[in-house]
């Protein structure tokens, strides 16, 4: 039990070290596009989410939304204000805490949901299909992030973003879609090539672990 419970210490100060590399490095964690930052943060908590389950990922995933909340506030883009409850929203002089819940409750669940899929694929398969169980539990992970963030976006900032791109309130959930369609899906099946080619050691190395104990 005591070298599971340092395999999974090390795992998680590594995931949370190489997070807080990628989100102090311009261009690297966050990335600008147009008005939003891609972002590849997201890949080590699916990771941490498979290998360390759902508690641990939901950790790193509240650390990355953390992470988010400081980047928007320290180095603005024009939507900082859905993720920053310091930046003001366009048309007014304040910010929003709603903004918090853009920020990291899409965040935690992006350690939560993988696992879950992850174990669903892999009793359907009668784990069989191992590589294919990580790479849906991959893109899962990214399509959470995704679909939440920018959905949450909708509901809550729904004017305040139309008036950032230019658009009428009938065609903000359109925009929506592109963006989904265009950043998420590509960051998703990135997620997805990542987690397989990661978590498939770092699962053979835990397994290692656990016989060792046994």
């Amino acid at each position: 039990m005591k070298n599971k419970k340092t395999f999974d210490i090390v795992l998680t100060a590594f995931f949370l070290g190489i997070m807080i590399l990628m989100s102090v490095v311009p261009f690297l964690g966050f990335i600008p596009i147009g008005p939003l930052n891609a972002t590849i943060l997201h890949v080590p908590v699916i990771i941490a989410s498979v290998v360390l389950g759902p508690r641990l990922g939901a950790f790193l995933g509240a650390s990355f939304g953390v992470m988010s909340v400081i980047n928007a506030t320290t180095r603005p883009s024009a939507l900082a204000f859905v993720f920053s409850p310091f930046i003001p929203i366009i048309g007014t002089d304040h910010g929003s805490w709603k903004a918090l819940i853009v920020a990291i409750i899409p965040r935690i669940l992006i350690g939560v949901v993988p696992y879950y899929v992850y174990k669903l694929c892999r009793r359907l398969s009668k784990d069989k299909a191992n590589g294919v169980a990580l790479f849906i539990a991959g893109v899962s992970g990214g399509l959470t992030n995704t679909l939440l963030v920018m959905n949450l976006i909708y509901f809550l900032f729904k004017d305040a973003y139309g008036k950032l791109i230019d658009k009428g309130a009938d065609q903000v959930y359109g925009a929506i879609l592109a963006v989904i369609g265009t950043q998420g899906v590509p960051e998703a099946l990135v997620g997805g090539l990542l987690t397989t080619a990661i978590a498939s050691i770092l699962l053979r190395l835990n397994r290692k672990n656990e016989t060792e104990i046994l």
